[in-house]
């Protein structure tokens, strides 16, 4: 029995989102959960969902639970809020123990699986900066296989739970990161190899890390959801108006 298109009241009210259906007359056999990065908000996640037009895949995209200090727009998914004492920067890693609770208990195992009947295989992780660092650290605190997870420019976690001997997560994840001045450090990699089986590592030619801006950017991970979401249409592999 294939889950049911989610809708806003199989959600609490605390948890702010957006859905968006899949193309007219397809139905909803997966479902792509979209996580912004810091200091910005579910919207332009909501444009990204729209854009990708997936065959049979409904997109929610979250917004973080927290807002930034100091009445700044945009929200962050870190536990705490930690300012470098030199740059000024905000620490993206302060753990994400509240943000997993959110994501993971209550939008994916009580809403869309106990509500909307789907498994946890049908179900998919999008995730960019601190939203691709959040997105690891669901899979690997998930007990099931998840359909899968792409994390633009976001590193695991420092809490990640690491597996135990020969029990890494099955769960397969694509991480795309810059050439050059990527925060997907080798050890980063190193972290992310020991937590997950399946893992596969797509450097850019850029330097720093950002959102795909072009076919060959976007390539990869059509091909990743290509093989991750189930579709009988088929889902995609060429470029996507990213405009």
């Amino acid at each position: 029995m294939p889950g049911r298109l989610p809708t806003q009241a199989d959600f609490p009210s605390s948890v702010t989102l957006s859905i968006t259906p899949p193309p007219p007359s397809h139905p909803a056999t997966n479902i792509l959960i979209l996580l912004h990065g810091l200091g910005d908000t579910h919207s332009a996640f909501t444009k990204l969902g729209t854009q990708l037009n997936l065959p049979e895949t409904a997109c929610i995209s979250l917004r973080a639970p927290a807002p930034l200090p100091f009445d700044l727009p945009g929200f962050h998914w870190g536990d705490d809020m930690v300012f470098d004492q030199h740059s000024g920067e905000m620490d993206v890693d302060t753990g994400f123990a509240a943000s997993t609770k959110v994501v993971l208990d209550t939008v994916i195992k009580e809403g869309l699986i106990a509500k909307c009947g789907y498994a946890a295989r049908e179900i998919v992780l999008f995730g960019f900066a601190q939203g691709g660092m959040l997105a690891l650290q669901v899979a690997s605190s998930c007990g099931e296989e998840l359909g899968g997870v792409v994390s633009v420019g976001g590193a695991p976690s420092l809490s990640a739970p690491l597996p135990t001997v020969g029990k890494k997560n099955r769960t397969p994840v694509l991480v795309c990161k810059a050439s050059r001045g990527s925060s997907v450090t080798d050890s980063a990699e190193k972290r992310l190899k020991d937590i997950f089986e399946f893992t596969e590592v797509k450097e850019w030619k850029r330097v720093g890390d950002g959102m795909m801006r072009n076919r060959e950017e976007m390539l990869p991970i059509m091909q990743f959801l290509a093989r991750r979401l189930r579709s009988r249409r088929g889902v995609p592999e060429g470029s996507v108006e990213l405009s």
